[in-house]
């Protein structure tokens, strides 16, 4: 199968298995989704999940936040992991937020990377997930999906990135972000499928006879 089919099998039965992607972190706007993603790093989305509601009815607003003493919001996340660096973050980039933004989380990647603790696949589903901007956020997962599927040899996300980029329309970046999550999770796990398992592997190399190595981010 060249590249060319491979892109289109692919996007295509991730269409049909997910046709309306949800978000994976539960939010009501822009700021609620921001500080979840900033959680999610190395904590599973369902653990950010049990998290937030307790979190976000002692503030839910960037004002309240930074009204919050530091150590009250690192209880609140302890079991997030990395507690101390991630309060500390969320608390100073909700007093930038109500400093030169006037409360609004800013639609521009360059704004929100320059916020403590916000990263660019941060601001990348941000970006996507809170004002439908398309962006195409790639994590480590993503990352080895990509070099299982012949997608991208990228050492890194970043190139990962810009290789999905090109290979995918922009108007389906948004879904394809979460598409692939939501299929690796489910059938392309790091213990459950070596290159060899699952549909889009087999399909898109049936001829494989040796496990997939694939590079770290």
């Amino acid at each position: 199968m060249s590249k060319p089919e491979r892109v289109a099998f692919i996007q295509a039965r991730l269409a049909e298995l997910y046709p309306d992607p949800p978000a994976p972190l539960d939010h009501s706007d822009a700021f609620t989704l921001l500080v979840a993603v900033l959680l999610s790093a190395q904590c599973t989305d369902e653990r950010v999940n049990q998290v937030t509601p307790a979190l976000f009815a002692r503030a839910a607003t960037p004002g309240a936040m930074a009204a919050l003493p530091e150590e009250e919001i690192r209880a609140l996340i302890r079991p997030c992991g990395l507690s101390p660096q991630k309060a500390k973050a969320i608390r100073r980039l909700s007093e930038i937020l109500v400093e030169e933004h006037g409360s609004a989380v800013p639609d521009d990647m360059d704004a929100l990377e320059r916020l403590p603790g916000v990263g660019h696949k941060t601001a990348s589903v941000v970006m996507a997930q809170a004002f439908g901007v398309p962006a195409f956020p790639v994590d480590t997962h993503i990352h080895r999906l990509a070099q299982r599927w012949g997608l991208s040899s990228g050492k890194n996300v970043a190139q990962t990135e810009r290789d999905l980029k090109r290979l995918f329309p922009r108007e389906a970046w948004n879904d394809l972000h979460l598409q692939i999550i939501f299929y690796g999770r489910e059938f392309c796990t790091a213990r459950g499928c070596d290159g060899r398992v699952c549909e889009i592997c087999r399909t898109c190399y049936p001829e494989r006879k040796h496990p997939k190595k694939t590079r770290k981010a």
